[in-house]
């Protein structure tokens, strides 16, 4: 099981290194998420690298969970960009091998990514080697609705057929943080397991309550119970 307090020292240098941003502090208009929704907050762990120990931690306490909950898993394979130094960190701290998919640029759904594989020419869709009988797990940063990760995973699987392999299992998606909203209940209907470090509302905001302003806190609580009742400003 992942320590407590160890959860607790990355939640909250991820809100103090300002990877987690809210309208209050950092930006009134609030942002717009890659699934077209709107939010108060967003979280960019795509700057992890810049603060090596938060990566560290992170790279010790997901190799934790996925070795826990998902003991079968012998590759892991990191979603462009924000996904890659997780996965790293996860294999250094594990030693189970790590590949990472290339980014494909202005693909936002399966149908999407059909279209611009058919442009994309050889190019790999994932770097690094993968064998047959591995059993694999993607690897994000968070997860909102789930989307982008099924076409994350439809490119995994488009790039095992093109090199021959067929015997492989890619089930397991493991996140630092489920933004809770959805992802779960659509993982489970393509019988995906999602692993997550964090749930975000389940225990991450009580983790950083006491770093952020009264404001802040229930602004975010607010839209995470229930977001229908917040628009763009």
């Amino acid at each position: 099981m992942v320590d407590a307090d160890l959860k607790k020292r990355i939640m909250q240098d991820i809100y103090e290194n300002r990877m987690l941003l809210t309208a209050v502090r950092d930006r009134p208009e609030g942002w717009t998420l890659h699934s077209g929704q709107w939010s108060p907050f967003y979280i960019q762990l795509r700057i992890l690298s810049s603060f090596p120990q938060t990566l560290k931690m992170i790279g010790s306490a997901m190799g934790t969970l996925v070795k826990e909950e998902a003991a079968h898993i012998n590759r892991l394979v990191g979603i462009a960009f924000a996904g890659i130094p997780i996965t790293t960190a996860m294999s250094l701290s594990t030693g189970i091998p790590a590949c990472h998919t290339r980014k494909v640029e202005g693909v936002r759904t399966e149908d999407e990514l059909r279209d611009a594989i058919g442009k994309y020419g050889q190019h790999s869709l994932l770097e690094g080697e993968v064998c047959d009988g591995d059993a694999i797990c993607l690897v994000d940063d968070l997860v909102t609705g789930m989307e982008s990760k099924l076409v994350a995973r439809k490119q995994v699987v488009t790039e095992l057929e093109r090199r021959g392999i067929g015997n492989y299992t890619i089930d397991d998606i493991a996140v630092v943080i489920d933004r809770q909203q959805g992802a779960r209940a659509r993982a489970n209907e393509f019988k995906i397991k999602l692993h997550s470090l964090i749930d975000l509302v389940d225990d991450g905001l009580s983790l950083i309550k006491d770093k952020m302003s009264a404001e802040e806190f229930n602004m975010v609580s607010g839209y995470l119970l229930n977001p229908a009742d917040f628009r763009k400003p």
